[in-house]
């Protein structure tokens, strides 16, 4: 019976996974708004009853499909995070963010899918909520070890009004006790600041507006990272310089 129940489980697998594979090609060809439970059914050769056993609907499709892309490139920021010594958070900073441009480059539909424009008449489900922090708490993560280690130097800013003080605290007791509230909100606001570049890359904006794209991103990955504290202003000089 165990061996029944392993042969039907790895049928269902290879089965789940080709419908993945077939909608993703539905998404590169027609974009996320037109996936069709039917459209993937006629191209694999099954029945639209058939299909709905292992999604009952194309919401339940593209839930799956948002937490393989937030775990693709989650995985991809946490491996690269630890290959680069511990002892240079600019590095790992760097490192994580030239990940994530380099996996959104290689899988622009799948970006698109997660942090491109809503689907009409989607919303995600909880489920999708942990796979998309994981670049989140990766850039966290080389702020506290670099705050722990005495690092982490925040480079002065305007007080935060009192609203942003109160979402920021917030958000530091949850992941991050006792980093300083001012480089909590610069982490936010870096975190936001790389998907922007990404995604500026990816849609166009940059086209014929910058062309030394690596260049352009290193250094500007080098800005967040002082922005947040991991550099000084000279450090990012210099490392332009070097550039």
């Amino acid at each position: 019976m165990s061996a029944i129940r392993g042969a039907r489980e790895r049928a269902r697998s290879e089965i789940t996974a080709a419908i993945k594979d077939e909608a993703r090609l539905q998404l590169a060809r027609d974009g996320a708004a037109k996936l069709s439970l039917r459209a993937v059914a006629r191209e694999l050769g099954m029945v639209s009853s058939a299909l709905y056993r292992y999604f009952p609907s194309r919401d339940d499709l593209l839930a799956a499909l948002i937490v393989d892309a937030y775990n693709a490139v989650g995985t991809a920021a946490e491996t690269a995070l630890a290959a680069v010594d511990s002892d240079d958070p600019t590095a790992r900073w760097t490192a994580v963010c030239r990940a994530v441009r380099t996996w959104a480059l290689a899988h622009p539909h799948e970006y698109a899918l997660i942090y491109g424009s809503p689907v009409p008449g989607y919303t995600a489900p909880l489920t999708t909520v942990e796979p998309a922090g994981r670049v989140a708490l990766a850039l966290l993560s080389i702020a506290r070890e670099a705050h722990a280690d005495g690092r982490l130097v925040t480079p002065p800013v305007d007080p935060l009004p009192r609203t942003v003080h109160t979402d920021v605290e917030r958000l530091a007791a949850e992941f991050a006790p006792g980093l300083p509230a001012p480089a909590t909100a610069a982490l936010v606001a870096a975190w936001a600041q790389l998907f922007g570049l990404i995604g500026f890359e990816l849609f166009g904006q940059f086209d014929q507006v910058v062309e030394a794209r690596d260049a352009f991103f290193a250094h500007a990955v080098r800005g967040l990272a002082h922005q947040v504290g991991l550099t000084t202003p000279q450090e990012v000089d210099a490392a332009t310089t070097r550039g």
